[in-house]
């Protein structure tokens, strides 16, 4: 299953890298539904993705009944973006 979707970059203290990128409604209940297939616990789902040129591997982590898409550290780096700014990701959830 693949995604692209635009938002604006969050900041949430849980595990690191700090820096999310919230899924929107329409695509989180879709994942949603597919959920108990793609977990490997906790909630959380593998995932590739794609801000800017730059492609990564992370998961999906369940947040308040969506998903959040971590941005990690080398990304934000390579991308020049952080807590604030508008992206677009392109994803494919993995099993």
């Amino acid at each position: 299953m693949e995604f692209e979707f635009s938002g604006i970059a969050i900041e949430w203290r849980g595990p690191a890298p700090f820096v999310f990128l919230p899924v929107p409604p329409d695509e989180a209940a879709m994942i949603a539904e597919l959920a108990s297939e793609l977990t490997y616990g906790w909630g959380c789902i593998p995932a590739e993705a794609v801000i800017g040129g730059t492609t990564f591997t992370t998961s999906l982590f369940p947040r308040d009944g969506g998903y959040l898409l971590p941005v990690k550290v080398a990304v934000q780096r390579a991308e020049g973006i952080g807590v604030g700014d508008q992206m677009t990701a392109r994803m494919r959830l993995a099993r």
